[in-house]
């Protein structure tokens, strides 16, 4: 049975809402230039946790979070945990150092990543339009990597770590909510000592400029919010959908780089970006004409 047309309007809204919130996401870290990326990182999980307990609290869910995250649940989410505090250190180190063109040609290659792992180790099945979309973007890596030039590193550490993160939290038994909810307090005691160890030595950027104070706490907000709109979108979303939306986040970020924050595009990259747009293209293409609608 198909999404009543109320509800695919509403997840339609959440979903542009959330992937909008995360193409914005450098404009937030770049006033925030003046920080640290791992203090960023830092107070990222510090006030994103605060901000969860207090959902999680009001929701009454408590309980349910905690009988869940146990054993090999709570083994894989110690494993999410590290995959996305080195995502998110990375993301804003290349923001704050001019490397947001990058950073976006990550999360371009991010879903048809997500589609060999599905191949690799869920022995999911693809259709040849969709294989010749992941070679065509392959060979727009295998370009930059030829080339030598700028720092394909960080897009490649980007697409793997937030691949590696989706397939895991696929297979964790333990909602959005809850599962970010226990990363965010595993990561509490290290953000707390990086935040420790900074105010100690004199270099701890809280409590100094009472706007930098206010972003660093917006921090849990812009952390949470795209997440928990996402999650209530893919559940009134064809996954195909969700598919095509997910290419306005690095969309936007390559925008911003170009025309807002003067980064330079060389001919080579351009290149790339398109065959990597193509690729993206056919891929969500072949998707949305092979994907059954969702189950209510």
């Amino acid at each position: 049975m198909t999404h009543p047309p109320a509800q695919s309007r509403a997840g339609l809204l959440l979903g542009i809402g959330a992937f909008i919130c995360w193409g914005l996401l450098p404009l937030y870290l770049h006033l925030l230039d003046a920080v640290p990326a791992v203090q960023v990182l830092a107070y990222r999980a510090i006030f994103s946790l605060l901000l969860l307990v207090a959902i999680v609290a009001l929701t009454g869910r408590g309980r349910a979070v905690l009988a869940a995250a146990r054993g090999r649940t709570l083994a894989l989410l110690s494993a999410t945990a590290l995959l996305i505090a080195i995502n998110w250190l990375i993301y804003i180190w290349s923001v704050q150092n001019g490397h947001v063109l990058e950073a976006s040609l990550g999360y371009f290659i991010n879903p048809l990543l997500n589609v060999l792992l599905g191949v690799a180790v869920l022995r999911e099945r693809i259709t040849r339009v969709q294989a010749v979309a992941v070679a065509i973007a392959a060979v727009g890596v295998l370009i930059l990597a030829a080339d030598g030039g700028g720092a394909l590193w960080i897009s490649l550490v980007l697409a793997v770590t937030f691949g590696l993160y989706g397939l895991i939290r696929k297979i964790v038994a333990i909602d959005a909510l809850g599962g970010l909810l226990i990363e965010t307090a595993l990561l509490f005691l290290p953000a707390l000592a990086v935040i420790g160890w900074a105010q100690a030595h004199g270099q701890g950027a809280f409590g100094h400029d009472p706007r930098l104070d206010l972003l660093l706490v917006l921090a849990g907000a812009v952390t949470a919010a795209p997440l928990l709109m996402f999650a209530a979108a893919a559940r009134r979303l064809r996954y195909a959908t969700l598919g095509l939306l997910q290419y306005i986040g690095p969309t936007l970020q390559f925008l911003e780089a170009v025309l807002i924050f003067g980064e330079p595009l060389r001919p080579i990259q351009l290149a790339s970006f398109v065959l990597i747009w193509s690729a993206c293209a056919l891929y969500a293409v072949a998707a949305w004409r092979v994907a059954p609608p969702r189950a209510a």
